[in-house]
């Protein structure tokens, strides 16, 4: 399992409750770009509508050697249909209808040569959550660099 990319945001943002693993739908050039590492996370989340799972928002940059002058560029942050179970999209779409729940994507590798998505069902952290994070982070930070 090679990890290509991680979203460190959504542990500091969210407390993460439920995690499925879902293959995500590439085009030829964007998989090429995927494995030369120009993918990110950042700011992209998951929404479930009408029986399919989508990511929004995640960035893959064109790739620079698929050059065809006939066809037009694939917009780098175009919806992308994750692909799950149906019981895992009944599950998505009844925590999406919950109040104060997400889904948000944690990280994305490959496995066995495909492109996978971790993603979460996420409960948004108040201030005092995330400074409870940071002080945990910094305390085994430092327990860390004294052995």
């Amino acid at each position: 399992m090679k990890i290509v990319c991680t979203n460190n945001i959504a542990s500091y943002e969210y407390f993460l409750l439920d995690k499925f693993v879902a293959g995500i739908s590439l085009s030829g050039d964007e998989i090429k770009s995927v494995r030369a590492g120009n993918f990110s996370l950042k700011e992209s989340f998951v929404i479930a509508k009408d029986n399919y799972v989508y990511l929004k928002n995640a960035y893959i940059a064109p790739y620079e050697n698929a050059y065809d002058a006939k066809r037009q560029p694939i917009d780098p942050r175009r919806d992308r249909q994750l692909l799950l179970h149906k019981i895992e999209i009944k599950k998505l779409k009844k925590a999406r209808e919950q109040e104060g729940l997400t889904i948000v994507p944690t990280k994305a590798f490959f496995d066995n040569h495909y492109l996978k998505v971790e993603i979460a069902i996420a409960r948004g952290k108040k201030l005092f959550d995330k400074r409870e994070s940071i002080k945990n982070r910094d305390l085994a930070r430092s327990k860390s660099s004294n052995y």
